[in-house]
This record gives structure tokens, sequence and C-alpha cells, in this order.
């Protein structure tokens, strides 16, 4: 039985968020490309450096899949984990170059192909959120632990959230469509996972994702909006997304009742 203590899990995002903001409050920021051709900067490799040598340190049993992995894993060896570590140590760096404080680190515990713990700290904002299978999802603002709840949506109005910098064709064509339905859809715009925070806390009601994402993106916020009594269904099939697949790419799917 593997015993992870979410304080040590959001200690090591609060430090994650410092070495980040440090570089994040610099006149000007190095941008890297990687092979795929996406961006990376010092913040990601510096925050993914400390939070996997940290994880190690505490749970050397414990492996762990990141983005800023040097290797990704092969499938054949990771198969048959019981329990992973997910890491994405800068989620939004599109956001984090624009400098709209719209990123996040997210740091999640798989256990059977299924989040169980998560924490998603946007240091830019002083927010956290965080989640344990069983024990309820949490916002930590000033200071302050606040218990999130299921919310309805309100005033006939449907709140879908989508994203900022990855927004498609497919995901207009949902909305339209639910709108033709008769749904008063309102629109919110958000990066990185926070937007899994904002349906963990009743500021938006549905998240339809179609463009791709990777199991890291998704992870600690799926757990977070399942504490709260939302899914995360594919699209295609209607059943939970899952983790530790043959390929990290997530199919589209829908956050939502």
């Amino acid at each position: 039985m593997v015993q992870v203590d979410i304080n040590e899990i959001l200690k090591i995002s609060n430090q994650a968020a410092r070495l980040i903001m440090m570089i994040y409050e610099q006149q000007s920021l190095e941008i890297m490309k990687k092979m795929d051709h996406s961006v990376l900067t010092k913040a990601d490799v510096e925050s993914n450096t400390y939070i996997c040598s940290s994880l190690e340190k505490l749970y050397p049993s414990i492996p762990i899949v990141s983005e800023e992995s040097i290797k990704q894993i092969d499938y054949e060896a990771r198969k048959d984990w019981d329990y992973f570590f997910l890491v994405d140590p800068l989620d939004g760096t599109k956001e984090f170059i624009q400098r709209n404080g719209e990123f996040t680190i997210n740091i999640a515990l798989i256990k059977n192909n299924k989040p169980i713990l998560g924490v998603v700290n946007a240091p830019a904002f002083g927010l956290i959120y965080y989640a344990e299978e069983g024990k309820g999802a949490y916002k930590i603002l000033n200071n302050e632990h606040i218990k999130l709840e299921m919310h309805q949506p309100s005033d006939g109005i449907f709140r879908a959230v989508v994203s900022r910098s990855h927004h498609c064709e497919q995901t207009e064509m949902y909305l339209q469509k639910l709108n033709e339905n008769g749904k008063q859809v309102s629109v919110i715009t958000s990066g990185s996972a926070l937007k899994f925070g904002l349906i963990a806390e009743g500021a938006a009601d549905i998240y339809p994702r179609f463009a791709p994402t990777m199991e890291w993106d998704t992870a600690a916020g799926h757990i977070l909006v399942s504490e709260v009594g939302k899914q995360v269904k594919l699209t295609h099939l209607g059943q939970e997304l899952r983790y530790n697949k043959v390929s990290l790419i997530n199919p589209s799917f829908i956050v939502e009742n």
C-alpha cells in the first residue's frame, strides 16, 4: 500500500512555484524549442528538476512520468505499474510567455489507471487547488483552505470554459449545438489546468476539449472535478478518461455532471 502525504506534494508545488515566479518576473524570458517544436522556458526545466528530484527523495518506489522527462517511458515498461506520479512542471507555457498568469504546476498520483491525488498550483494568482480520492476537493487562497462543493447551472445560463490558446472548430460546433438545443451558453476562456479548477469551484459548468491534451495536462484536474461529483467523459464513448494508456495523448473529452 502506497502512502503519499498531500501536504508534502503541496510543499513541493509551492517551492516549484517560487522558482517559476523568479523567472516570470525577469524582464526577458529565454525561449527554446523542443524536438516537437513546442516552446520551452528555463522555468519549465527548473520546475521539472526540482519536482522530480523531490518526489524521488520522498517516494523512491513510485515512478514519475513528466512532460519534461528527457525520454518518455515506453508502454511495455510502464503497463504493469500500480502507482505512478504524473507531472506537468509548467502547464500553459504559452500563457507564461504571454505573462497573463494563466499557467499552473500539475502533480497527480495515479493508481490503477485513475488519479487519486492531485495538486494544481497557479503561482501568479497565489492560488492552489488540491484533492484526494474520497476526501474532497479544496482551494487554498490567502492561506485559507476552502472546501469545494458541487454546483448546478444557475439562472438558466450554461457556463462553458474553453482553452485560451487551443480553441478549435470542433469546440465551436459543440457550443453551437448546445445553443440549438435550447441552452443559453456563456463562454469563459482560460489557460492550463485552471479550467478544471473553475469547474471544481462552480465558476463554470462544462469543459469541452477537442484539441489534443496529454495525460499530465489533465490528471491533477481530473481528481479535482471528480471529488465534486463531475466526470471527465470521452466524447466518442461516454466512458471516463483513463491513464497510463499506450499513447499518453488523451482522446477528446467533456467535463460535466
